[in-house]
């Protein structure tokens, strides 16, 4: 199996989502079942039904969350440097409109493009791998070609 690339604060993040689903949800959703079994004839019991299909997503989402925690290579950023690389912080400025922006390149299951967090996977930080300080990349996106210039490069 291949190695699931996470930064400290992503491999917290995920533990602590696990925790919370097998200590605070899993109980609940038992409890929830156990009261709507009790309201009688679980043909027509939407609320039990309910609880059914939520208990199955928590399952599921256990299941997803320990297969990435056992799969995990936590990765300090600190303890790099050089070219762009998983873990680097990225200021670019598009060409274009002149519009400055900051990444910080990090595993799919802990991206957040709202936040900043770029997946490694995404065509933009495929197309900045292995790049430095001052050079240009062209990245085909959703919404047409875009060109961007590095201007910094840290590992924080």
């Amino acid at each position: 199996m291949e190695k699931i690339p996470l930064t400290r604060a992503g491999f917290d993040k995920i533990d602590a989502e696990l925790k919370n689903l097998k200590s605070v949800e899993r109980p609940a959703i038992i409890q929830a079942i156990a009261e709507a079994r009790a309201l009688g004839d679980l043909s027509e019991n939407a609320e039990y039904h309910s609880a059914k299909e939520k208990q199955s997503f928590i399952e599921g989402r256990i299941k997803e969350l320990e297969g990435v925690l056992s799969l995990a290579e936590v990765i300090d950023p600190k303890k790099l440097n050089g070219t762009i690389k998983f873990g680097a912080t990225v200021e670019l400025v598009d060409e274009d409109t002149d519009e400055e922006k900051t990444y910080q390149i990090v595993g799919e299951y802990e991206a957040d493009i709202e936040n900043g967090r770029l997946n490694i996977k995404s065509p933009l930080a495929r197309a900045l791998i292995g790049k430095d300080e001052g050079d240009s990349v062209e990245v085909r996106t959703p919404g047409g070609e875009r060109s961007y210039e590095i201007l910094k490069v840290s590992f924080i």
